[in-house]
């Protein structure tokens, strides 16, 4: 058997593009997945199947308020049978995409548990139990990350579900706990409550998305007030009774006082842990630190040719930052001397409704760091578009007062996390807040809020 230039070991979002970069120059590629399908968590249970979940509830809400905007129709339904089988649908045309570029790109691809068998060689167990032995020049590890279970809060596929097992639900409770106001519990919270489910969020912090800027979760949180969507903050589940029909939760505030809800489903939405155990990282001497692969700024474990990217390596799990990790590292095998990841430009994107995105400092975090801060702020209750949309929301910049560099912005509100992407190009480009004044944004579109918070930098607005 030929030696590959390089193994992959799993087909997410890191591990496809670790692939695709590595054939594209020129070396030979195999690409190994547990999976019968390709894209890993992200495709098929993670980031595709939710957004096709949260469509379907923001065209059901667009349905419902349809009278607003001067147009007649019946009072909606939803069919869970129809949009469990849209977001399959979905999934499997995003999967089939992946293997189409493995084809397209002469990549290998192995169905199986790879785990490493030594330097250079990489076993591969099929579902079959016939085994198979990969050797390679270099490995990019990439094996993503698994739903956390917190004792306690075990899923049961019945009255308690995880972020997985949630996406096949084929009905709509009538009442959902969900614990956990990161971005995966928020988007759940999001899709059923629009659905009709009296749903109450649970927080051990003091905000929802509580690693977003103080002042943009603020502004989620009375959006989700005006939804009826309850949430107790700085609270934590301490017990649940499993009943036949549902679950029953002891909640305890910071102060110790106790509250006990009632519900048909409790959603565990705490977080998620990478997957390195069991994948034979000893065998070439590589340790884990809470499960993560320490890596330099190439993406190098401490054993010579082996990379490590994604969820199972120590920063931000974000399939957008995966598939840049991999770039560096393959880039960095082909001889490329790539750049290093910027992490403090990374994005952050939840898709609830009103859409959370951000990149760079919070306010908070800037003056922390010895910043002399200027902040620019712009409702979208002043912007056409917005009002056209009958949709609200904030655009906020953070700005050094010295040089007027942009160190962040954030912004809650229609079509976020598209909006987001011209600030990530302005840190990238280490823009000023004169810069996204003077840049010409179209009229009449949600993206003149950012011009208009940057004009707020300097304490002026054109339309407020």
């Amino acid at each position: 058997m030929a030696v590959y230039d390089v193994a992959v070991l799993g087909s997410g979002p890191g591990g496809y593009a670790a692939a695709l970069h590595t054939a594209k120059a020129g070396l030979k590629t195999v690409i190994v997945e547990k999976q019968k399908r390709l894209g890993g968590t992200c495709t098929l249970v993670g980031c595709i199947p939710t957004k096709a979940l949260l469509n379907s509830a923001a065209v059901f809400d667009a349905v419902r308020t349809a009278a607003e905007h001067g147009v007649q129709v019946g009072q909606p339904t939803v069919d869970m049978a129809a949009v469990l089988a849209r977001k399959a649908k979905v999934v499997e045309q995003s999967s089939n995409g992946v293997s189409f570029l493995m084809k397209k790109n002469k990549i290998d691809v192995v169905h199986g548990f790879g785990r490493l068998q030594g330097p250079g060689k990489l076993e591969v167990k099929a579902d079959d139990g016939s085994t198979q032995t990969i050797e390679y020049k270099n490995l990019i590890l990439a094996t993503g990350s698994s739903v956390r279970e917190i004792p306690g809060l075990e899923s049961d596929g019945k009255v308690v579900l995880n972020s997985d097992q949630i996406l096949e639900l084929n009905r709509v409770p009538k009442s959902l706990i969900v614990v956990g106001a990161g971005a995966v519990g928020m988007e759940f919270a999001s899709v059923f409550a629009s659905f009709g489910s009296k749903v109450t969020i649970v927080e051990l912090l003091p905000h929802l998305l509580p690693n977003e800027d103080e002042e943009i979760s603020k502004e989620v949180e009375r959006a989700y007030r005006k939804r009826k969507i309850d949430f107790l903050l700085e609270s934590k589940v301490e017990k649940i009774e499993r009943m036949p029909n549902g679950v029953r939760a002891t909640i305890v505030d910071k102060n110790g006082q106790q509250k006990v809800l009632e519900a048909e489903i409790l959603l565990s939405a705490i977080g998620r842990k990478p997957n390195t155990e069991g994948i034979g990282l000893e065998t070439v001497g590589i340790t884990t630190e809470r499960g993560f692969i320490p890596v330099d700024s190439m993406m190098r474990t401490k054993v010579p040719n082996v990379y490590a990217i994604g969820d199972i390596v120590p920063t931000p799990m974000l399939a957008h930052l995966a598939q840049h990790e991999a770039a560096v590292a393959a880039d960095h095998i082909a001889g490329k001397n790539p750049e290093p990841v910027r992490y403090d430009r990374c994005p952050s994107a939840t898709y609830c409704s009103p859409e959370v995105a951000s990149v760079g400092l919070t306010e908070r975090a800037a003056r922390e760091k010895g910043y002399d801060v200027r902040v620019g702020k712009f409702p979208f209750s002043a912007n056409g578009k917005a009002r056209i949309i009958g949709e609200t929301g904030l655009v906020k910049i953070v700005a050094d007062a010295k040089y007027d560099e942009v160190l962040g912005v954030h912004i809650v509100g229609p079509h976020a996390t598209d909006l987001i992407a011209e600030a990530c190009a302005a840190l990238r480009l280490e823009a000023t807040s004169e810069d996204l004044v003077k840049t010409i944004h179209p009229h009449p579109t949600l993206s003149e809020a950012v011009g208009e918070a940057a004009f707020a930098v300097s304490g002026d607005t054109l339309h407020m």
